[in-house]
């Protein structure tokens, strides 16, 4: 028997390799095997991108044919090099950075080698492909901007990089995925799903058909359309107002949250980061340190909410039972407390109750109101807590959750925060008093502003801010749907809100009213400094206005900030009516107020400061009395 056992080893291992093979050769031919087989070519079929449109049906984004020029490296023979670059429109020390790029990328996977040929260049080279072997051309295609504006709504597509390759394997080199705005979003729903052909190749490396008649190969899957909630007619209205100025615009539907306009300025073109130019303008964009038109300021641009948030205080001051509407204050024109350098008014002094104080916009009525909501409490570390989530609870302090991908979260401070700020020190009300009048340590952004005013207009509750508003076959996020309750009780919206109505009836916008509309708003004026040459300088103040209308049955809230803008009403506030009546309307009367607001540059005044030395914002360091802002650009 043991004579027999080596024969039997070697009969068993054969048996064993045979079996194996014809299990992977003959049995076995799952679509893993096919992407590892260098005997199959594998050609992918790109779908159509799915188009967007505005909340009105109008078509922003379409697609347009491209062509890409494809390498794999080891199936590539000895060609006329010269010729080769000058079909392509490309230089010799290009073709070797590229060819060398896509080697190390892999020697048997395809790689784009030039990107988006024209039509004309594509009919050119076609005829002479079959020259230079180991290269192809792959259709792709390209959006097609059907608009001038809402590039940092739309976003746009580019090439994905090693690193989302990795995560996520969908994904191959040369395949391209959305980048900021909608494009990134919904990039899943937009992209839809390749197809994909398997060819089969013989020993001498050539395509000799479709491998096994095209059984496994599978079709393109279109990408689905989606509708945002911008209105294109507003959101274009608003970028011609915001030409040569800087700033952003958020207008919000209050009864459902949808964002009917988000404007970033200046801005650029969408077109511009379309084709074979694409990288050279996106350079140029990102290298104009001054104008930064990439930086969405709507949803990035953090700055202290100025005199809109006594809005705030004074809800808070009436839920705590700190102050009663009818309650008031008499202004002498500065605000006296702990000894301190008085903190200056320029209401016009007098009498104020709730209603007068905010449509004067009086800080003396709203430092006390400040003191008293946070002298409630013996401990002042408390207080701040049950004072911050009252405001937090009308989406400050956070992200919101809404279907962009950046943003930044502002600040809102509470006890901990200032026990940091003061661990030696008994620190009080008058300690943080600022914060009364928009000025300490709170920061926004210009959604959250818009959000919050959404919130007074509904009398206490908000939707999350939202950017879609429908996915072909497919349900939206039900979040979108939800409502959020802030802490504060509906009875004490009314006399706020009358408020508001009087900063348009007597008060500090009473220039700005629209006929026929009954329009509720605040002015705000945000302090500017900055670092020269390392010294704290005081630029031209920030203007900030909200505004929702109608006052009984909002349609709009809106929130303008306009950097340099000097006080609210000055330009913001002219912005916010001409867009109120724009969007309520779908007409402007108001031409002169129009005719002012277009014919002048705000771009001298955001220049001066630079002057050819170095120039630095410098917010959110904090010295006891003094208060700078937090560094604005930063980006999440």
């Amino acid at each position: 028997m043991r004579q027999f056992l080596l024969f039997f080893l070697i009969v068993a291992t054969g048996i064993t390799f045979v079996s194996r093979l014809f299990y992977l050769q003959v049995l076995n031919s799952s679509t893993h095997n096919l992407y590892e087989d260098n005997a199959i070519r594998k050609v992918f079929d790109y779908p159509k991108r799915g188009f967007v449109y505005d909340r009105n049906g109008e078509l922003l984004v379409a697609n347009q044919p491209s062509y890409d020029v494809m390498i794999i490296p080891r199936e590539v023979k000895p060609l006329d090099t010269l010729e080769f670059c000058s079909l392509l429109k490309i230089t010799k020390e290009q073709f070797i950075k590229t060819y060398d790029k896509a080697y190390h990328y892999s020697p048997r996977l395809p790689s784009v080698f030039v990107a988006h040929l024209s039509k004309e260049d594509y009919a050119v080279l076609q005829e002479k492909m079959r020259k230079f072997e180991g290269f192809y051309i792959q259709k792709r295609l390209l959006r097609d901007y059907q608009t001038s504006i809402g590039a940092n709504v739309l976003g746009f597509i580019a090439e994905v990089n090693p690193g989302q390759i990795e995560k996520n394997p969908y994904y191959k080199m040369g395949d391209l995925i959305g980048k900021q705005g909608v494009e990134l979003s919904y990039e899943e729903e937009l992209r839809g799903v390749k197809g994909i052909k398997f060819i089969q190749k013989d020993r001498f490396n050539r395509d000799i058909g479709p491998y096994k008649d095209g059984k496994f190969d599978t079709l393109p899957k279109q990408g689905k359309d989606i509708t945002i909630t911008i209105d294109a007619a507003l959101q274009e209205y608003g970028e011609i107002l915001m030409q040569n100025k800087h700033g952003g615009i958020v207008a919000i539907e209050p009864s459902t949250g949808e964002i009917l306009t988000l404007i970033s300025a200046p801005t650029y073109n969408p077109n511009l980061l379309v084709g074979r130019k694409r990288s050279r303008n996106y350079t140029q964009l990102y290298n104009d340190t001054i104008n930064r038109p990439l930086i969405d300021r709507s949803l990035q641009r953090m700055h202290e909410p100025g005199s809109p948030f006594k809005t705030l205080i004074a809800l808070a001051a009436l839920q705590e039972h700190a102050i009663v509407p009818e309650g008031t204050v008499t202004c002498t024109g500065a605000y006296h407390y702990g000894g301190r350098r008085p903190m200056g008014c320029h209401c016009g002094g007098g009498s104020r109750d709730l209603t007068r104080g905010i449509a004067k916009s009086c800080n003396s009525y709203f430092a006390n109101a400040f003191r008293k909501t946070i002298g409630k409490y013996n401990d002042a570390s408390h207080a701040m807590d049950v004072w911050s989530d009252h405001i937090k609870s009308f989406g400050l302090g956070n992200f919101l959750g809404y279907d962009l991908p950046i943003g930044q979260p502002g600040n809102i401070p509470n006890g901990a925060y200032y026990d940091k700020w003061y661990p030696d020190f008994k620190w009080g009300a008058t300690t943080i008093i600022s914060n009364s009048i928009g000025q300490g340590e709170v920061l926004v952004t210009p959604i959250q502003l818009a959000n919050m005013t959404a919130a007074i207009a509904n009398r206490g509750f908000y939707y999350t801010p939202h950017i879609i508003k429908d996915i072909e076959n497919q349900e939206i996020d039900p979040k979108y749907k939800e409502i959020h309750h802030t802490t504060i009780d509906k009875k004490y919206f009314e006399p706020v809100i009358q408020g508001l109505n009087d900063v348009y009836n007597y008060g500090t916008a009473s220039f700005l009213k629209v006929p026929g509309i009954e329009i509720c708003g605040k002015t705000g004026t945000a302090e500017n400094f900055a670092k020269v040459e390392g010294e704290r300088v005081q630029l031209t103040d920030h203007g900030i206005f909200i505004a929702f209308a109608p006052k009984d049955d909002p349609k709009i809230a809106i929130a303008v900030f306009v950097e340099n803008g000097y006080y609210g009403a000055r330009w913001a506030g002219r912005i916010a009516s001409l867009m109120i009546e724009k969007y309520i309307k779908g007409e402007v009367t108001l031409k002169q107020m129009e005719k002012m607001v277009l014919e002048k540059s705000l771009e001298e005044e955001y220049a001066k400061p630079y002057a050819g030395k170095p120039f630095t914002i410098n917010d959110g360091a904090k010295v006891q009395g003094l208060h700078l802002k937090a560094d604005n650009d930063q980006t999440n």
